[in-house]
């Protein structure tokens, strides 16, 4: 396949990335969907529950690096969420050095309730569009987040 991208259309991707994460990375955003799932959590705890929810068995180390924190910040507040009852952590399967979080029935009625919330949430959002447009835009963006999980110097 040729590759015809120029620097204009991918530096329009990057700004719409930015505005994205920026968006994303709002606390009041957090604030309103833990709001509109009708929970008390801390939150600085709940995008933690949601990655050890999606992502678990999942290790502290990696856990920190995927939400950008210090592994000592991170590994305080899984203790947090696991004295609430809604993780656990356990010695990995694989390497027994290696302590794992994972979500408890407790903390997975949690993750259902914000799923709910960000469902209402995405609805607004979408409310406008065509099914196919929003269709078209999820597998888009699922072909980009695998791509760019890619090294590329693998």
């Amino acid at each position: 396949m040729h590759n015809t991208l120029n620097s204009a259309l991918l530096r329009e991707l990057h700004g719409a990335l930015i505005d994205i994460v920026s968006v994303m990375n709002r606390p009041q955003r957090d604030e309103a969907m833990v709001r509109e799932a009708g929970i008390a959590l801390d939150r600085a705890l709940f995008p933690l529950l949601v990655m050890v929810e999606r992502l678990g068995p999942i290790g502290i180390v990696d856990l920190a690096d995927r939400v950008g924190r210090d592994y000592t910040t991170v590994s305080r507040q899984v203790t947090k969420l696991e004295s609430l009852g809604l993780i656990e952590r356990r010695a990995s399967q694989a390497d027994g050095r290696v302590r794992e979080a994972t979500i408890t029935p407790q903390g997975k009625t949690l993750t259902d309730k914000i799923d709910m919330a960000r469902e209402a949430m995405a609805r607004a959002i979408f409310a406008d569009w065509p099914e196919q447009d929003v269709a078209d835009l999820v597998r888009l963006m699922r072909r980009f987040a695998d791509a760019v999980q890619v090294d590329p110097a693998e």
